[in-house]
């Protein structure tokens, strides 16, 4: 504790107080005992000098020249003798008479001797103490394997914040806490009692250092003789006087310097997609008791700073400066830069500003502050227990008491409930059954098991354009269902039709009848082909092979000179099926002037070339040289590779049956376009890769810019029309929330990749699980499962979940024995709600909240906040649902419950005018 103060006014108080002692009790020789009892009493005896130190206990100075003195006399026999020492005199051991501080380098033995309160009271009764002199008290003190008389404690110099000029010079025991340096400082600078402050220490490089932990001592902080502490004061709208200003800063503009608003009522700045996080902080802002906590600084003495699992009490603070400021009532919108910043530190995957889960924001807030506030301090090791027969009371008991005893804060008073979890050994039968706590319930959402696909049809008769279809597929159907689903709207049979995805102009993927549907995504465009064969051309077969066609069209390639060309894709590609005996270059290009005549127009007789008058040998050339000399840079994403020659002969059906890889080789009339052998990406080079040179090649149509421009009609190509069923719109009936906490505790099957060792198999086992609800919390935060994952795809379930605001019942879902005297045990209002808009990749997250003074709900969309009713919450956006336990809401309105006698969410009745001032 605080020892002698050795400013002036203090010292001053303790000479007085002496002199009145001294005064009062004027030795008087006859009322002296015997000198061998002084003897005892002083040096021997409980009393005396030689007994051992106590922790904590006060031990005094007394001048060595003057105790020789006092020991002469009582040693030599005769009280009347002239060696009677007369009042005990420090004079010797003190720097000055005005701020009585000790002289440096006093040492025990040479200038003075430690006595006991009781040995020194005894000597001050007897003799005296000198008039105006202090008693020079001291402190026992426990340090690492020793206990040791504290002769100098710490002088810390006390300045509040606003007047760094004017300083308080105390001085405190190295074992005394940092609390004790905050208590005192209050009270040296007259503070409120309702006032916030806490403390800095201003360290050797001259930077300011928080002393965080108010239970460690003075010597655990570093604290030194001289050091200057400062304590600040919270200003009335929550901030600290610290608190570094940003280009955006949450202090109030000078015209809003005087707002004053409904504490609560306060929206958050977007930092740039934090979104997530302001919705997540706004519902958790509107849980009444927890705010009433922070309030009320009944965190400030259950910081827990030495948890290996917490953050230091750093989240806590910050999350509490953060609801003290939303709560002043002086801010329309702060901005939480500091949060952000804090939870960054401690949470790598929300550095940045990427958008983020808001209830994943949530799960690490509650757990961080938990930790932060956790009542236990060291945390002992519990083992787990199986149920093993007993009863469920028991078990359950047993369970939560085991959780208590390593977890224990008003984030586990306020959220924590108790489940019930079953295992069913499916070989063996053995049960398990253990009770696990939560902190909040993610509920799965009734799924359809139909999607809807959007894909293109491409009948085989030219005249028909492509034909846009929606389609209804089972979810974990396979490519074949979708041939099924389409041949019943077109009348083609699935045999006849082929799968592809196609991906800037060329096919992605062409897909196999088992495929699963789940390997297609809702963004990619499928198109379905008309066909009468087949890729995987079997020798001796005589059925029809579909040839893959890409279109190109040569261009100015960007060099430098110009001088070359290059080939770029364009258009859809096609899937031609061609009769075996027309598949030779000439019949192919017959093939394809019919498949694309809807949109290529005939050449007429006026544009026949006379084509080259040489000899018809000349024209029977081996091998075709390229069509174009030279070399080109690489293609461009969209753009096919040069056209060149392939010298190497395919040993598969195509090349060998047409014999060289590109047509024509000598032009005898005009042709609208050439026919090259391409790969898969619409490039010529198929030498690649060894996949690539043993796979069936694929065909490019190459047309000149100028033959394209005549003869090739853009507009049409594109054309196609929309089957009646494109505007169907599969409907989504809306769901009960009951319905999806029925599906939370259905009994399930254990997935291959989690699986359950069994105790008496011996071996892991794909069990069957329930999870039933034991135990509910004051404040139930219920998860809708909207994100859906899959190895092949993710999608968010838009459907809409019909939630009560109030009354709901949860009796028939809780398994434990019931008190039926006390219904509200089971009965839950809403307080707050989530809201996601948009899909995966975007989105946008608001919150509705229930005012816990005035009862209005209100919308947070960012930094703005305005009134709505109450049939506005219910929404396909609700994302996370905070019910309150209504038992607690009354006993929260008692007038012994809250200082601020919170309103009942129920109450909708409008706010007064003067608390409709929002944005």
């Amino acid at each position: 504790m605080a020892t002698v103060a050795a400013n002036p006014a203090a010292a001053a108080a303790a000479v007085a107080a002496a002199a009145a002692v001294t005064e009062d009790r004027e030795p008087q020789h006859e009322e002296l005992p015997g000198l061998d009892s002084q003897w005892r009493q002083i040096e021997n005896g409980e009393s005396g000098r030689e007994r051992p130190l106590r922790a904590g206990e006060s031990w005094f100075l007394v001048e060595k020249h003057w105790y020789k003195q006092w020991e002469a006399y009582v040693q030599g026999g005769d009280q009347d003798s002239s060696t009677f020492p007369g009042c005990i005199n420090n004079a010797t051991l003190f720097q000055d008479e005005i701020n009585w501080r000790l002289k440096e380098g006093l040492v025990e033995g040479e200038d003075y001797v430690l006595l006991p309160a009781a040995a020194w009271h005894y000597l001050v009764s007897w003799y005296g103490l000198e008039h105006g002199q202090p008693p020079i008290e001291r402190k026992v003190i426990e340090l690492p394997n020793i206990q040791k008389v504290e002769v100098y404690p710490v002088e810390l110099l006390l300045v509040r914040h606003n007047d760094l000029g004017k300083s308080h010079t105390v001085q405190f025991s190295h074992t005394d806490s940092i609390g004790l340096v905050l208590r005192t400082a209050r009270e040296r600078f007259l503070v409120e009692p309702q006032e916030d402050t806490r403390l800095w220490a201003k360290n050797s490089e001259g930077s300011l250092d928080r002393l965080y932990d108010t239970h460690i001592t003075v010597l655990d902080a570093a604290l030194e003789t001289g050091q200057l502490i400062i304590m600040e004061t919270r200003k009335k709208d929550g901030t600290w006087p610290s608190a570094q200003l940003h280009v955006m800063n949450n202090n109030m503009s000078e015209e809003d310097e005087d707002f004053k608003g409904q504490p609560g009522i306060c929206g958050l700045t977007n930092l740039g997609n934090t979104c997530f996080m302001n919705s997540a902080l706004q519902c958790l802002s509107n849980v009444p008791q927890l705010t009433e906590y922070f309030l009320n600084n009944c965190y400030l003495e259950e910081l827990n700073f030495r948890n290996p699992l917490g953050m230091k009490g750093e989240i806590a603070e910050a999350y509490a400066d953060l609801v003290k400021q939303a709560w002043s009532g002086h801010h329309r919108s702060i901005v939480p830069h500091v949060f952000k910043n804090k939870v960054g530190h401690f949470a790598s995957q929300f550095l940045g500003y990427q958008q983020h889960d808001s209830q994943e924001l949530l799960s690490f807030l509650l757990d961080g502050l938990h930790e932060d506030l956790n009542r236990v301090k060291k945390k002992e090791y519990v083992e787990l227990c199986d149920a093993a027969g007993r009863p469920d009371q028991e078990v359950a008991q047993e369970a939560w008491q085991n959780h208590k005893r390593r977890n224990d804060s008003v984030i586990v008073d306020t959220f924590h409930g108790l489940f019930k979890s079953t295992l069913v050994c499916p070989d063996c039968g053995n049960v398990s059954v253990t009770f696990d706590p939560f902190c909040y319930l993610s509920v799965p959402l009734p799924i359809s098991h139909k999607r809807v696909l959007e894909v293109f049809f491409i009948p085989m008769d030219p005249r028909r354009k492509p034909e846009q279809h929606r389609l209804v597929v089972p979810k974990k159907g396979k490519i074949s269902d979708l041939c099924v689903a389409l041949s019943k709207h077109t009348g083609i049979s699935p045999e006849r039709m082929m799968v592809a995805d196609v991906f800037s102009h060329r096919f992605y993927k062409l897909y196999q009848l088992e495929e699963p549907l789940s390997s297609i995504l809702d963004r990619d465009d499928i198109f379905v082909y008309e066909v009468s064969g087949r890729i995987e051309a079997i020798e001796g077969s005589r059925e029809d092979i579909v040839v893959p066609v890409y279109l190109r069209e040569r261009t100015p390639a960007r060099d430098y000179n110009n001088s070359y060309y290059g080939l770029m894709l364009f258009g859809h590609p096609l899937l031609v099926s061609v009769p075996r005996d027309r598949f030779t270059w000439e019949g192919l290009y017959n093939v394809l002037m019919y498949r694309l005549s809807r949109y290529v127009t005939k050449p007429n007789s006026d544009d026949e070339d006379d084509g080259d008058e040489k000899d018809d040998e000349e024209d029977k050339d081996d091998v075709p040289g390229p069509s174009t000399g030279g070399s080109l840079r690489d293609p461009e994403p969209e753009q096919a590779g040069p056209s060149s020659g392939v010298t190497n002969r395919c040993p598969f059906l195509l090349d060998n049956c047409l014999g060289t890889s590109q047509w024509p080789p000598r032009r005898r009339r005009k042709q609208l376009f050439t026919l090259q052998t391409v790969n898969s990406n619409g490039t010529s080079d198929r030498t690649t890769s060894p996949e690539e040179v043993h796979a069936q090649p694929y065909i490019a149509i190459d047309w000149e810019p100028e033959m394209k421009k005549r003869y090739y009609d853009e507009v049409e190509a594109e054309g196609y029309v929309k089957h009646d069923c494109v505007g169907y719109v599969m409907k989504k009936a809306p769901v009960r929330l009951q319905e999806c906490i029925e599906l939370f505790t259905t009994v399930e099957t254990l997935e291959k990749e989690n699986p359950w060792y069994c105790p008496s198999c011996k071996q892991h086992q794909l069990a069957t699980k329930k999870l039933d609800l034991w135990m509910l919390p004051e404040i139930l935060i219920i998860h809708l499962k909207r994100f859906s994952y899959t190895k092949f795809s993710r999608e968010k379930l838009d459907t809409l979940v019909e939630f009560p605001i109030r009354d709901l019942d949860f009796s028939e879902f809780v398994i434990q024995p019931q008190n039926e005297s006390n219904p509200e045990l089971y009965k839950y209002d809403l307080i707050a709600v989530s809201n996601h808009y948009g899909g995966m990749r975007d989105g946008h997250y608001t919150t509705f909240a229930c005012n816990k003074d005035s009862g209005q709900w209100h919308y947070f969309d960012d930094n703005s906040v305005s009134p709505v009713n109450e049939n506005q919450i219910e929404s396909k956006a609700a994302y996370v649902l905070f019910y309150q336990r209504q038992d607690v809401a009354r006993r929260l309105l008692s007038p012994a419950g809250s200082s601020g006698a919170p309103a009942s969410p129920a109450c909708s009745s409008p706010p007064s005018s003067e608390f409709m001032d929002v944005n």
